[in-house]
């Protein structure tokens, strides 16, 4: 919405949610002085890490520019909040001054806590088989590579199989490696469908995948399919490290290995494979209740609105 579209709205304060590119923040710091109210800023990405860790930008000329760019953001908001306790240091590097960086993380929506959700009809149901689903962007960072490399070595064990549910910049590449790997029969890629449709596929599951490449930025982050996964009450499998690896140890909700660990994934799907449902079920409940009491849509809201009025009160008394 440009500055024109809310002429004549006042505001009290304006809310950026950045998943990705920072280059969100700069409408809303323009609108914060047309509009004279603070703004708050979500970070859910690094920038310019993130760049550099998917290799879209090389150049350290181009690299200063946007890290230039991030501080002007940061610098002219009221308000950085970071997704993660790994992110508050590394958006202190672009944010003069560090008392107005938060902790914030993203919380579970309720649609993935429903128990009685009938499997999507885009799957063969087929209980005498491990299913294992993986939901969300497919991309540089989710490392398909590795996942597939786990997936090959696993081939001959005809009880397991692969669902995976998404799209993105990878989908082609994974469709063409799928084939030439011979594992149509085994890794199933059903694109990609609205959100309101997950649990249905979560239905299918006797585990849930998460994955994230090998680098320092991604082991800042906490990926959002994390706290749906743990809301789901199913076990999960992770291949990531950092504060990914750490909420779903420290929930006692599945397994990890460490990143860009293929063969460790597929070792790790054998361990679950070989739990009683059970173990699986335990697991499962420890992550619903760990997502309740840390990652609770209601609290975190509580919490926001209490951050959106402190950054009014901040900002006046800077007047």
């Amino acid at each position: 919405m440009g500055a024109l579209a809310v002429r004549g709205i006042s505001a009290d304060v304006i809310f950026v949610f950045e998943p990705s590119p920072v280059t969100v923040g700069l409408p809303a710091v323009l609108l914060g002085k047309i509009k004279k109210a603070p703004v708050v800023f979500w970070a859910l990405d690094l920038w310019p890490e993130t760049l550099v860790a998917m290799g879209a930008v090389r150049s350290q000329l181009v690299l200063s520019s946007i890290g230039r760019m991030v501080r002007y953001i940061y610098d002219r908001c009221t308000l950085v909040l970071g997704q993660s306790h790994s992110f508050l240091e590394s958006i202190a590097k672009y944010c003069t001054d560090r008392q107005k960086i938060r902790y914030f993380p993203s919380w579970a929506e309720d649609i993935f806590a429903s128990a009685d959700v009938l499997p999507a009809n885009e799957v063969v149901l087929n209980k005498t088989l491990f299913t294992i689903v993986f939901a969300g962007n497919i991309g540089e960072a989710q490392d398909m590579p590795a996942v597939l490399d786990a997936a090959e070595r696993l081939k001959d064990h005809d009880s397991i199989r692969w669902v995976v549910v998404g799209d993105g910049r990878k989908f082609e590449w994974l469709q063409e490696e799928v084939v030439r790997r011979g594992l149509k029969e085994k890794v199933f890629l059903l694109g990609r469908f609205p959100v309101e449709r997950m649990p249905s596929f979560y239905a299918h599951a006797d585990v849930l995948l998460v994955s994230l490449k090998r680098d320092p930025v991604f082991s800042m982050t906490i990926p959002g399919k994390v706290q749906s996964y743990l809301m789901s009450g199913l076990p999960i499998i992770g291949m990531l490290d950092g504060e990914g690896a750490k909420v779903i140890k420290d929930a006692n909700a599945g397994m990890v290995c460490p990143a860009g660990d293929g063969k460790g994934l597929a070792k790790q799907v054998l361990k679950m494979q070989a739990l009683s449902d059970d173990e699986r079920l335990s697991l499962g409940s420890n992550g619903r209740n760990y997502v309740v009491k840390e990652f609770d849509r209601g609290a975190l809201i509580n919490k926001l609105e209490s951050l959106l009025n402190e950054a009014v009160v901040t900002f006046r008394n800077k007047k």
